[in-house]
């Protein structure tokens, strides 16, 4: 079997970094017909590890996660959409594999190292946030997930899955199964960078652009992007490394895009090799960043609008994948209790 197990924390709605980096390619992956189940997962437990203080936002944020989904062309006939906290057997499966790691290889996770800094917990790092990978190995391991879609950043989450499985199986006999990181194929898929040129997309920064931002909203915010600092004057010869303004570009422009929108560049070698050279001004390059982004995203965006007119359909779908997902969990994890022996009361 093929599966693939992939979702998001319900922090907020989902912007233009989440749709390069993973809503497009699910969604090729969906439509690709390789996989025999893929199942998507709305993290609400996992959120609630550091916005504990805050249930009735994450319960709303459920919902936006959902709406941009199904808008970018998520289909609950191919896919399964859940919600964490509707498949209790995830808690009890990462209670027995925290017997399997130790504090010391949780510490040594890059990701896990990574995220208390930038949260900067101290001494107030909560068990359920440091135990996060444990957690996403239940996740996994649940659905017998072979394929794992996720960046690089998230490598050495899956490869301590990978452990907890080598270890388990060891221990217990052949029971999980061991996963695979599926990476971006390009580095356009990689990580957005803000607005501001951070290197970060974030919506506490308010750098992003939203799936759900109108129109003026996108053109305002594409106009207002940082660009080359050098290049002050139209005709200064522009850097376009570490330019996010093309950055954008390579991951969004297609040639099509070019022939529609500025016919002046075949593509976008000889837009940046222009811009390189000087005499290119950067208002004429985000005119047609914004022409790219608006002609991607205002589907989506239309989409949304009429999914978010009937609420209770959304809802619907997640319940309906929530008790698929149940189920699937659900024998998994009596596989588990039947090699670790605690099937007490089976025939």
């Amino acid at each position: 079997m093929k599966v693939i197990l992939t979702g998001d924390r319900p922090t907020g709605r989902l912007h233009v970094g989440h749709y390069v980096g993973s809503l497009r390619r699910r969604v090729e992956l969906q439509n690709s017909g390789a996989f025999d189940q893929i199942f998507i997962m709305i993290a609400d437990t996992q959120a609630l590890t550091d916005h504990f203080e805050q249930p009735e936002q994450v319960r709303h944020n459920v919902l936006e996660v959902a709406l941009d989904y199904l808008a970018v062309g998520l289909d609950p006939a191919r896919s399964t959409l859940f919600i964490q906290s509707e498949v209790p057997a995830l808690p009890e499966l990462g209670l027995y594999y925290m017997n399997l790691v130790s504090v010391a290889r949780l510490e040594r996770n890059p990701t896990v190292k990574t995220e208390i800094k930038q949260k900067d917990f101290g001494s107030s790092l909560p068990v359920g946030f440091f135990t996060y990978p444990i957690s996403q190995a239940a996740d996994i391991t649940a659905f017998h997930a072979s394929t794992v879609p996720a960046g690089e950043d998230q490598a050495p989450m899956v490869e301590q899955t990978r452990e907890i499985v080598h270890r388990f199986n060891s221990i217990y006999g052949e029971t999980l199964t061991e996963p695979d990181i599926l990476l971006p194929e390009t580095k356009a898929a990689m990580r957005l960078p803000g607005l501001d040129g951070g290197a970060k997309m974030s919506k506490s920064l308010g750098n992003c652009i939203y799936l759900a931002d109108d129109a003026d909203t996108i053109r305002q915010k594409v106009m207002s992007m940082f660009t080359d600092p050098g290049h002050l004057r139209v005709a200064d010869p522009g850097k376009v490394e570490g330019n996010p303004v093309f950055t954008y570009l390579d991951a969004f422009s297609t040639p099509e895009h070019f022939a529609a929108f500025w016919p002046d560049y075949p593509d976008l070698a000889a837009l940046k090799a222009h811009y390189q050279r000087g005499g290119l001004g950067d208002m004429k390059v985000k005119r047609f960043l914004n022409e790219v982004l608006q002609s991607i995203l205002r589907p989506i965006r239309e989409r949304r609008e009429e999914l978010a007119k009937d609420p209770a359909y959304v809802w619907e779908v997640l319940r309906q994948g929530s008790a698929v997902a149940r189920e699937e969990a659900d024998h998994t994890l009596q596989q588990v209790r039947q090699a670790m022996k605690l099937d007490y009361f089976t025939d």
